[in-house]
């Protein structure tokens, strides 16, 4: 199968909060990337029809708390694996700079960030 993933995902191994309406799961980020997330799937799970969630952490050593609103797009027997539609701005740049000091690579971080404005372009609705 093809690698189809154009963002770079950094393995980061902390607690999360898989957030929907009123239910909440205690549970793993496993890694992120500035176009999605992958989580340990919390022994509780029962997913639903509506694929909307929002997913918090907080940045180690800090109380910086990353918050993204996500679509769950794949299930597996350990893990959940989402695509951020949206995420506030001071998340996006916390997130962005955890990057960058993984990344090591300006460009590359650059070329990340260019590629999810243009997705996003994408799946924007018309506007009036």
């Amino acid at each position: 199968m093809a690698e189809r993933r154009h963002f770079t995902r950094i393995f980061y191994l902390t607690a999360a909060k898989l957030i929907q309406g009123t239910r909440q799961w205690r549970t793993q980020l496993a890694d992120v990337s500035l176009q999605g997330a992958l989580l340990l799937r919390p022994e509780d799970w029962s997913g639903s029809d509506d694929k909307e969630y929002e997913i918090c952490f907080v940045l180690g050593g800090s109380d910086i708390e990353i918050k993204m609103q996500v679509t769950l797009t794949h299930e597996a027997s350990k893990k959940l694996g989402f695509y951020c539609h949206h995420i506030d701005i001071d998340s996006a740049s916390h997130l962005k700079r955890m990057i960058e000091l993984n990344v090591g690579e300006e460009q590359l971080l650059y070329r990340e960030l260019e590629q999810l404005l243009q997705e996003h372009k994408e799946h924007s609705p018309p506007s009036a």
